[in-house]
């Protein structure tokens, strides 16, 4: 059974390979007509000459009419023709399958990810991967076929020349060594550069990007000109990458222009005083000279060298994507239960220190418990260990005492639902955007269900406003931050599982709208278990229970009213939060 991609990508060795290896493979059949179409137009290559001197023979011995060797050169010629054509077909049609194949499994990886932040690379970069990285691996099919029959036609050619005349392999073998040594330096060279042209790309895709994110500080800060030359000044490497392998290329070539014609040269030599000697005659010394050429050549073997090089840069930064860490579900289901959480000796790392320390904690079912603490204390990272957007690296996590890491991705996703501070609105329209929380196109969610779930989010009344209402597309939907986020809050209510978990999903609401969405989580989500990361008073005041969190620990647990009283320090949290201009975005 065939390993999967982002499986084979975290094993250790040559991994890059191994990618290549199941790119060639998802090619399926149009890899097998590759292969065949190659081998086909290999053969008629090797073959074409030894007709080519037949016919030369027979016409010089005076042959009438057409003989069967011209038949067999024409034969030759339409086999390597139409061989190649349906080569080139299979080709793109297999580069498309094994490029579709990459970028499928690099986004699935992503969107999959399971660390704490972001991801060790920047969205630029993640573009230039999918796009460049991925279409260059994802060719290497015809490559490959091509490269490996490239031996093929010297090996022939040697053959050939043998049966010709044994003097003549010898005289061509001579010569093997340094168009050995030509395609070893040329190949260590190319695939250098090639590394780093495609590394480059990465980082101006990169500068890029964050220019187009941050373009309203660009203009505000007057500093356009500098981003300009701040995104551009990767082009120098660029071009001087870009130029390194063209001179590679040429260099090959140019090599390649001395190597062939002296090889041609002693072989042919070596072949006038058989052909004087009367060992081998005309056609065959126009037959041996044919062979040279085609054993010698070495401009289509340095062309694939390139493009194999390129490949294999591409199948490594592909690599680097699909080796992220990810979530793997297991097969059980998640048995009935009011939705009790556990958290049993939880422990995450970020950035190499520890955020979670041995955290214990249980959440009854139908409970709202408010996690507070200040900026760094773990908040959101107990929020995604909670619904497992990540996992911990000690301890578990258990839902009505079913394990999550041993759910299946259907019971799990269709349990817990996520509001978060800055939520990202997917979809065509606003209604679609809301029915996201469900798991499924709006098309399939009923129109009562997604305008609910918008009422209780309080942003109801700003879609009826609007022309086409639910309709309205999300590109021609100008919304504030506080609107997005009610956008958001609605999808999260839009989600019927057992545990709803808002990761400070109200600070961006206004404090009438925040109370409005207050009264909606104890009352008629109150079926729910709700974990609310909090930094108003208000909020966790009206939550059931407090989770206090101190520098990665559980300190206490409560109801706000006995910390408030009894705790200064607890009090000092709000007013630090409240004191600042914003809440402090922590790792999720």
């Amino acid at each position: 059974m065939r390993q999967p991609l982002e499986s084979t990508a975290r094993l250790p060795g040559r991994a890059a390979d191994r990618i290549l290896l199941c790119t060639t493979r998802e090619g399926g059949v149009w890899t097998a007509v590759l292969v065949i179409t190659a081998v086909f137009s290999t053969t008629a290559q090797i073959l074409f000459p030894a007709f080519l001197g037949k016919a030369l023979d027979s016409a010089l011995d005076g042959g009438a009419g057409i003989s069967g060797w011209v038949i067999g050169c024409l034969a030759a010629v339409v086999a390597m023709a139409a061989a190649d054509a349906l080569f080139e077909l299979a080709a793109g049609a297999g580069a498309a399958r094994g490029t579709a194949l990459l970028r499928r499994s690099m986004l699935g990886t992503l969107v999959s990810w399971t660390g704490p932040g972001t991801p060790r690379t920047t969205g630029g970069d993640l573009v230039s991967r999918m796009v460049g990285a991925a279409a260059e691996a994802g060719g290497v099919a015809a490559v490959l076929v091509r490269a490996a029959l490239s031996v093929v036609p010297a090996a022939g050619s040697v053959v050939a020349l043998w049966f010709i005349d044994p003097w003549l392999a010898g005289t061509f073998l001579l010569g093997l060594p340094a168009v050995v040594l030509l395609l070893r330096a040329f190949t260590r060279r190319i695939s250098d550069v090639s590394t780093r042209y495609q590394e480059t790309q990465g980082r101006l895709a990169a500068a890029l990007l964050e220019a187009i994110g941050g373009r309203r500080t660009i203009a505000a800060a007057g500093t356009a000109d500098a981003e300009v030359r701040r995104v551009l000044r990767e082009l120098p490497e660029l071009n001087r990458l870009g130029h390194g392998m063209w001179q590679a290329q040429t260099q090959a070539a140019g090599r390649t222009a001395l190597i062939t014609p002296l090889l041609e040269i002693a072989v042919l030599s070596v072949a006038g005083f058989a052909l004087a000697d009367g060992r081998i005659t005309v056609g065959e010394m126009l037959a041996a000279a044919q062979y040279v050429a085609i054993g010698s050549g070495l401009g289509m073997t340095t062309m694939l060298l390139g493009r194999l090089a390129r490949a294999r840069a591409g199948a490594e930064r592909v690599r680097g994507v699909l080796a992220q860490p990810v979530l793997e579900y297991g097969d059980h289901r998640l048995p009935p239960g009011p939705g009790r959480l556990e958290l049993r000796g939880v422990s995450v790392s970020a950035g190499g220190e520890r955020v979670l320390d041995g955290v214990d904690l249980t959440v009854p079912g139908g409970t709202c418990m408010a996690v507070v603490g200040t900026s760094g204390s773990g908040k959101s990272l107990l929020a995604a260990v909670a619904g497992r957007l990540t996992d911990p690296e000690a301890g578990d996590v258990t839902l009505d005492g079913a394990p999550l890491r041993g759910l299946t991705h259907r019971d799990l996703r269709a349990a817990v639902g996520y509001a978060f501070e800055r939520p990202v609105l997917f979809g065509e329209t606003l209604g679609d955007a809301i029915a996201r929380g469900t798991g499924r196109a709006a098309r399939h969610v009923p129109a009562e269900r997604i305008e609910r779930a918008a009422r209780a989010a309080d942003v109801d009344g700003f879609v009826r406003r609007l022309p086409d209402e639910y309709r309205t597309p999300l590109a021609e939907a100008s919304l504030s931050g506080g609107e997005v986020q009610r956008i958001g809050l609605a999808r999260a209510f839009a989600h019927t599982g057992r545990v709803l978990i808002l990761d400070d999903a109200t600070s961006s609401l206004d404090t009438v709208t925040e109370h409005r969405i207050s009264e909606v989580l104890t009352g008629a989500l109150r079926d729910r278990t709700r974990i609310i990361v909090a930094h108003r008073a208000a909020t966790a005041a009206r939550a059931d229970g407090v989770v206090w969190l101190d520098r990665g620990r559980v300190r206490r647990v409560g109801p706000h009213h006995e910390l408030w009283g009894g705790e200064p320090e607890y009090r000092q949290v709000f007013r630090s939060a409240d004191s600042a201009d914003a809440p402090g975005k922590e790792l999720s």
